[in-house]
């Protein structure tokens, strides 16, 4: 005897309804089987129908199924922290410095002495990095020449 359309949603107090999936859930579920795909733990066709069953699922239940037995996707590697944090330890470890010094009433003239210090060392070392220190490293008459 199959229930009737009205008692299909209907659910008694011990039972719990079981939770609908949301958009955003089909998108998280997808994308962790793309992922699957590309390490190789899932092979073209086996994806696609997970795919395919995932975007039709209603229940929360459903997408777990669908990604039950694949391991977790591995930690992303360190990343290296970038030239914003040397900065920021390079400006913190000179703060730092200055305050220590005990310099008395000339403290301000040396503090901004030492400002304009690093200001051109970093000038040097762009104007090195770039080529043009050394004139430039480009000659608009050799280039002439050659046509």
């Amino acid at each position: 005897m199959t229930p009737a359309p009205e008692d299909r949603y209907t659910f008694g107090p011990a039972s719990q309804p079981p939770m609908r999936a949301s958009d955003a859930d089909r998108h998280a579920t997808v994308h962790t089987l793309q992922e699957a795909m590309a390490r190789g733990l899932l092979t073209l066709d086996e994806g696609d129908e997970r795919m395919q069953a995932a975007y039709s699922s209603r229940y929360r239940t459903d997408l777990t199924r669908l990604t039950a037995d694949l391991p977790a996707a591995p930690p992303p590697a360190p990343v290296a922290p970038g030239w914003s944090a040397i900065a920021a330890m390079v400006g913190q470890q000179f703060r730092l410095s200055a305050n220590a010094l005990p310099l008395g009433p000339l403290r301000g003239n040396r503090v901004a002495l030492g400002v304009v210090a690093v200001i051109l060392f970093m000038a040097f070392v762009f104007l090195l990095a770039h080529g043009l220190a050394d004139g430039g490293g480009h000659d608009q008459f050799r280039d002439f020449d050659q046509h």
